[in-house]
Formats: C-alpha cells, sequence, structure tokens
C-alpha cells in the first residue's frame, strides 16, 4: 500500500511540476531577452539544466545525502556570487550545512545541505529577479524548478 501511495505522490509532483513550468515559461520574459545576432549556437542561447543531484521528481531520496547539485549545458560564470538556488516557500528549501561552490568542470554548482526525512523539497535554480546563474557572456540559465522527497533514512537507495 505504501508503495502505491508513493508512486501516486511522484506522479502529483511530477505533474504538478510540469504544470508550474508550464505556466512559468507561458510568463517568463526570458525569451524576448535572448538575442541571436547571427545563429543559432551554443554561444548565443542560454544555459539550461542537464542534469541534478537528485533527480527532479525522485520520492526516495537518502536524507543523509549531504549535496545537492545542478550541472549546465555549458561553462557558466564562477567568480563571485554566481548562482541563485531560491526556495518555492522558506519550509521547502534545505538547511545549508557549508558553502555553495562550482566544481573544477565550470558546469556543476553545489549546494551543501543538511536534509531531513521523509519532507518535499522545491529549489528554484534561477527564477523572476533572481538570476546569478549565468554564461560567462552574461546570459542566464532557463529557470529550472527542482522538486523531490527525502525517504525515511533506513535502507534508502540513492
Amino acid at each position: 500500500m505504501k508503495g502505491l501511495h508513493m508512486k501516486k505522490v511522484a506522479l502529483i509532483v511530477i505533474i504538478l511540476v510540469s504544470f508550474v513550468s508550464t505556466l512559468y515559461a507561458a510568463d517568463s520574459p526570458l525569451p524576448e531577452k535572448v538575442e541571436i545576432k547571427d545563429e543559432v549556437s551554443i554561444e548565443a542561447l542560454p544555459p539550461s539544466v542537464v542534469r541534478t543531484v537528485p533527480l527532479c521528481g525522485d520520492d526516495n531520496v537518502d536524507p543523509n545525502l549531504g549535496e545537492i547539485s545542478v550541472t549546465f549545458s555549458k561553462d557558466m560564470k564562477v567568480t563571485g556570487h554566481c548562482w541563485s538556488w531560491c526556495g518555492v516557500q522558506d519550509d521547502s528549501f534545505p538547511a545549508l550545512s557549508g558553502d555553495t561552490e562550482y566544481l573544477k568542470d565550470n558546469r556543476t554548482c553545489v549546494l551543501h545541505v543538511a536534509l531531513e526525512p521523509e519532507k518535499t523539497y522545491a529549489i528554484w535554480i534561477n527564477v523572476d529577479k533572481f538570476l546569478s546563474f549565468q554564461d560567462p557572456g552574461g546570459h542566464p540559465a532557463v529557470p529550472y524548478l527542482l522538486v523531490f522527497r527525502t525517504g525515511a533514512g533506513k535502507g534508502v537507495i540513492q
């Protein structure tokens, strides 16, 4: 019964994320800000999220996971405060346990966290006026909503 309930919860989260992303995309000013001078290229277009740890929609994340990471489609600006991890609500953003950092690949940013068991987290990566995730050319990354839930903490597979 619990497995079926968790699958329903995961499906609801995925539907909610898709719905919110669709709504946000419809109101987003981002497409108007992207200027393409010559042709479509990786350099001319904004970076996008290609991977997160944990994965968006995971409903059994190990609460002992000490970091959340996001990897972008191209190199990012890594000097100074070049990230925008934003909570959907205060209680859906994890407690921080260390400094945020970029890995040497210049594409992966790591947020050091202390997660709680059996809790849902919802974190915007760039949103509204908080657009500090940028490539070296100053293009803000496309906003992305990361939603996941931690498990009980016993025998949880990551």
